[in-house]
């Protein structure tokens, strides 16, 4: 029999059982404070929020685009949420410690609530993306969403594996993974504008520079390593552009190898490292390199007619060729 008795053999359990509401479809309306609670590692990180590069970028592109108010605000908004949610893994993935200067959203919420709520945004941003009514948007939201898993991927695989990849196949990451996010918000917008200029290839150089730099800072900027702890990609094993540099340089020399494979949080063995990395002249091809995907966007830019805007945003990521390297100390 179904149900708990009352003591006089009757039932005391609802009529309506399991399979019942099953059969008639039951569902409940989706409350207010539950959205909250799945929201709440999510929400945690949009408390501290970053430069958003992505919405400057989107308002800069917007000069050329001249997308309608309704459609560019949804796909500033799904950029935005994709971007957030990305993050929410990338810090599980990486086991970080601090985002934007506080603890990451998993040390907070524990690991699985975490992911399930970066998933549960990333399905949030295709519904949002359904109100543009336009039939294009689906395609350009997997096609992206694959790129940048199919980047995060080989980044973890060459992580995990202690891999050290090619120059070029470091740079098909980058273009999958930063670039991703990039092109998508790009591509949305070109998709809702009357102008059929093709900018995507100028998306890409951007995306580029972007995790270049931030590769370049994240091993010499005192700022960011006040927000986010001095040298981290060693810290994390990655395999970063002045890394994979400073390992090519010599590859008989084990010793930056063997560092990103203890996954230290030592500070003399990361200076020790970024020291190494100085002598190998990594920083300084790195900064060479920058200074050539900034002199190829500008020319881009003035064939398109220039873009205040943007030529402000790479100013803004330029990084001076000729600038000494000092250690941090």
């Amino acid at each position: 029999m179904n149900g708990h008795s009352n003591g006089n053999g009757k039932s005391t359990s609802d009529p309506r059982s399991a399979d019942n509401l099953a059969a008639a479809g039951y569902k409940r309306a989706w409350s207010a404070e539950k959205e909250k609670i799945l929201l709440e590692p999510y929400d945690h990180l949009l408390k501290h929020p970053g430069k958003d590069i992505r919405h400057q970028l989107l308002v800069a592109f917007n000069t050329w685009l001249k997308v309608p108010d309704a459609s560019l605000e949804i796909i500033s908004k799904v950029v935005a949420m994709l971007h957030t949610a990305s993050l929410l893994v990338d810090d599980v993935e990486d086991s970080s410690n601090l985002r934007r200067g506080v603890p990451v959203a998993h040390s907070i919420f524990g690991v699985a609530q975490t992911i399930n709520s970066a998933n549960y945004v990333y399905f949030c941003a295709l519904d949002e993306l359904s109100k543009l009514n336009n039939p294009n948007v689906l395609k350009i939201f997997t096609e992206e969403l694959l790129n940048l898993h199919r980047g995060q991927g080989m980044d973890l695989f060459w992580r995990d594996s202690l891999t050290t990849p090619s120059e070029d196949d470091y740079l098909e990451m980058v273009s999958n993974k930063t670039g991703g996010l990039f092109r998508l918000a790009v591509k949305l917008m070109q998709s809702e504008s009357a102008s059929t200029e093709d900018y995507v290839p100028l998306v890409n150089l951007m995306g580029l520079i972007y995790q270049i730099r931030d590769d370049y800072i994240n091993l010499q900027c005192d700022k960011y390593a006040k927000h986010k702890g001095f040298a981290e990609d060693l810290t994390e094993g990655k395999f970063s552009f002045p890394i994979i540099h400073a390992i090519r340089t010599d590859e008989s020399n084990r010793q930056l190898l063997n560092i990103l494979k203890q996954h230290t949080k030592d500070y003399d063995v990361k200076l020790y490292a970024v020291k190494y990395m100085e002598k190998t002249g990594s920083f300084d091809y790195t900064r060479k390199v920058l200074y050539g995907l900034h002199k190829k966007a500008n020319a881009m830019l003035e064939e398109r007619g220039g873009n205040p805007l943007l030529t402000g945003i790479l100013s803004k990521m330029m990084i001076d060729e000729q600038e000494p390297v000092s250690p941090i100390s």
